[in-house]
């Protein structure tokens, strides 16, 4: 009867609660990383880009979104490619989204560490940051969440101050300045820059993951994506164009706080509007860590409950019914990534993760359409095969991209790789059967739904 009760009170995201969930994991993208794309690219390269990067995300999420409804687990991609292609693949595919989702968090707590820094010089970076880890480690120990009416107000907070940003500036804005060495490194910077293009997207597939919330999944999913995407494509492209033409953009991109610093550039430092944007600007990155924070938690207790890491990692607090030393875990390894001081490094990084997961992503949807052509499927991907078609491309190009050009951090990922699927294999886990488990099971939706 619990068990009931819980499926029904999980009804209930409709589209605009989808809108702020999305917006809300994503916008800390719009405020700053993106900028390291311009160093690579010029304006006019990165805007390029930004466009190829656009088309992935719009053809990937409503293939992904086949996969949520048919299989909502919450161990996402890791149990569409065990279901799929088997153990091994489960475990690369839930390596990938542990890089992604554990890596995404430090580089947000740079950037909050970076705001904070910018309003007062005095507190260093990577102190603010570590302090913003440890209370959030505190505030999903305890259980304390945003509840959907808290989420849609900091995602317009967020939209309305990226807005205000847009309009601040803009009469700033110079065609010549846009246009002053638009593509230094010529149309293969275009390649390079294609990590930073998939930050102003990256974790807007964490929304598919609350699909057995939603009223009518199949036809309020689409809304909220569309809804969504619409609102980051136009937030990514205004901020970024208007920000590189109000000044030499060279000066905006190495920043981890680009924006604060455009609008001191148009006011100057001491104006009253620069101090309030910035302050502002911190709800919003709050937002996207609180998110991948939970998100990350998610993922380690479902691939621990399932043997695929210790499972001491699934072990639910007593008293607060939290998976505690799974969001401690993720925690200590973003805060080692924190003491390297390379936001650039660890944003490759978790894209890299990502990227590899959207691509056996849409792998699994190929062979789960062959493999149990039965399967309930209560949204199906549009234009079938063209649009989980065209995703798989780009993702395999941005992930050749990526490994070129970042050929170091990919060696890291590869080793981390090995190390795991070694260990899985050594350990005879890959002759094991996971019953139940890539299948929804209403006892653990139950948990999170207390999280």
């Amino acid at each position: 009867m619990a068990a009931e009760q819980a499926q029904q009170l999980k009804k209930v995201l409709k589209p605009v609660h989808l809108w702020a969930i999305a917006v809300g994991l994503v916008i800390s993208g719009e405020y700053f990383g993106w900028n390291y794309g311009w160093g690579v690219a010029g304006t006019v390269g990165f805007l390029i880009a930004t466009i190829i990067v656009t088309v992935m995300y719009v053809t990937f999420v409503f293939s992904y979104t086949e996969l949520t409804t048919s299989i909502p687990h919450a161990g996402g991609a890791f149990a569409y490619a065990y279901r799929a292609m088997g153990p091994v693949a489960g475990l690369i595919a839930g390596y990938a989204t542990l890089v992604d989702f554990v890596l995404a968090t430090p580089a947000i707590a740079f950037g909050l560490g970076s705001y904070l820094h910018f309003l007062y010089p005095g507190l260093l970076v990577l102190p603010s940051a570590l302090v913003f880890y440890l209370v959030f480690i505190i505030i999903n120990i305890w259980g304390i969440k945003e509840s959907a009416v808290f989420s849609i107000m900091m995602s317009v907070l967020a939209v309305a101050e990226l807005i205000l940003f847009m309009g601040i500036i803009s009469p700033s804005f110079k065609m010549t300045n846009f246009m002053h060495n638009p593509m230094p490194f010529g149309w293969m910077g275009i390649f390079a820059a294609l990590p930073f293009a998939i930050w102003f997207y990256l974790a807007i597939e964490g929304v598919a993951m609350v699909a057995e919330e939603v009223k009518n999944p199949k036809r309020d999913i689409p809304k909220g994506y569309i809804s969504g995407l619409a609102t980051l494509i136009f937030l990514a492209l205004g901020v970024m164009i208007f920000a590189g033409g109000i000044t030499d953009w060279h000066k905006l991109s190495n920043l981890d706080y680009p924006l604060p610093e455009a609008i001191a550039i148009v006011l100057g430092k001491a104006n009253g509007l620069t101090k309030i944007f910035a302050s502002i600007g911190l709800f919003g990155l709050i937002a996207s860590f609180h998110g991948t924070m939970l998100a990350y938690s998610r993922q380690v207790y479902a691939m621990a409950r399932s043997g695929y890491l210790p499972r001491g990692l699934a072990t639910v607090n007593k008293k607060f019914n939290t998976p505690h030393w799974a969001i401690i875990a993720g925690a200590v390894v973003g805060c080692i990534a924190l003491a390297t001081g390379t936001t650039s490094q660890i944003i490759v990084l978790s894209v890299l993760g990502a990227v590899i997961m959207y691509m056996l992503s849409m792998v699994s949807l190929f062979v789960l359409r062959v493999k149990e052509p039965g399967l309930e499927r209560p949204f199906t991907a549009p234009f079938y095969p063209i649009f989980p078609a065209i995703a798989l491309l780009i993702t395999f190009i941005c992930m050749g991209a990526i490994i070129y050009y970042n050929v170091w951090v990919s060696m890291l990922f590869l080793a981390g790789l090995v190390i795991a699927v070694l260990t899985f294999v050594l350990m005879g886990k890959h002759k094991q059967k996971i019953t139940g488990e890539v299948l929804l099971d209403n006892r653990e939706e139950v948990m999170f739904e207390k999280l």
